[in-house]
């Protein structure tokens, strides 16, 4: 098949055999959008720049192209159509500056987790060589992007699930071997009452993007059919993992340090108040991602002012 760039791709005697590139995203965006995808004409675009080989942003440079190419890319349509998510038909997700490797068996991160991410760096940017520890880790994703925007910073990801960990560890070599600063990963579990004791009062920053779906909830069915159940769904109420991630961080934080969980739009309170109840957390704060519903909660381990008399007081 031609694509950009082969030889004989602008033959004229070629085009007679070529299809407009143009009128099959139309139909592509039109059969998304019937099928429910959110975004059917991004998703239509992102898919015919993976199967032509370009960038998004130049596919008006790719008038015409080969009926073996249309075929490829109605195939990569119908599937998604059936709502197999977009990032595993590009066997890819981005967030902030890194692209990981996503598929069957991991969590999709998505792009809310940005602001999260964000508010991270933000946290340690006055920070020399700072100490992270990104929980529930999933594909790797964020504790990537940590490394990526700060090479001098020594991060830590924790992942219970063995599918979990073999995508987190493969995107963790990728980025390696790409020159990279290295990442270590953690075959643990947050509810571990002794997680990460080498780090114990020691962390600057700690990220999580733990399951919180309360259990039953509709969703929909790129999330249902095709994400782990158990990176989704985070018990009853939805705060399973969250309050081990409490308990977990509150140890881990030296004083000073800054902590950022996401949550379901249904927690705005329900995770203010379990940080709260921690007595060495403070400045606790609940953030809104860019469409206005709630989306993670932050805190600061308490630095001690004083000690008299045995007592320690905190601020």
């Amino acid at each position: 098949m031609c694509r950009p760039g082969d030889p004989g791709a602008s033959a004229g005697g070629d085009a007679v055999t070529r299809q407009p590139l143009r009128l099959a995203l139309l139909e592509a965006e039109r059969q998304l959008a019937a099928a429910g995808v959110a975004s059917p004409r991004v998703d239509a675009e992102l898919l015919a720049a993976h199967v032509v080989g370009v960038p998004r942003g130049r596919l008006v440079m790719v008038p015409l192209v080969d009926e073996p190419v249309l075929e490829e890319y109605r195939a990569l349509v119908a599937r998604r159509t059936a709502r197999e998510p977009l990032q595993h038909l590009l066997g890819t997700a981005v967030l902030g500056p890194v692209t990981v490797a996503v598929g069957p068996g991991v969590f999709t991160p998505r792009p809310e987790t940005e602001l999260l991410l964000e508010w991270g760096l933000k946290a340690i940017a006055d920070v020399a060589s700072p100490l992270v520890v990104d929980l529930c880790t999933g594909s790797g994703a964020l504790a990537l992007a940590v490394a990526a925007s700060r090479p001098d910073a020594s991060v830590h990801a924790v992942e219970a699930d063995p599918g979990a960990l073999t995508w987190a560890a493969r995107n963790i070599a990728t980025h390696v071997d790409a020159g990279g600063a290295p990442v270590a990963l953690h075959a643990a579990d947050v509810r571990w009452p002794d997680l990460l004791p080498e780090l114990e009062t020691h962390v600057d920053l700690v990220l999580c993007n733990p399951p919180y779906v309360p259990d039953g909830t509709s969703v929909p069915p790129e999330v249902a059919s095709f994400d782990p159940p158990g990176a989704v769904f985070g018990g009853p109420d939805g705060l399973e993992i969250i309050r081990a991630v409490v308990s977990a961080s509150a140890a881990l934080l030296r004083h000073g340090g800054r902590l950022a969980i996401e949550h379901d739009d249904t927690h705005a309170e329900a995770v203010p108040a379990l940080l709260r109840r921690r007595r060495v957390l403070t400045d606790v704060e609940e953030h809104a991602d860019l469409t206005g519903r709630p989306r993670f909660a932050t805190a600061r381990r308490a630095t001690p002012l004083r000690q008299q008399g045995g007592l320690t007081a905190t601020r």
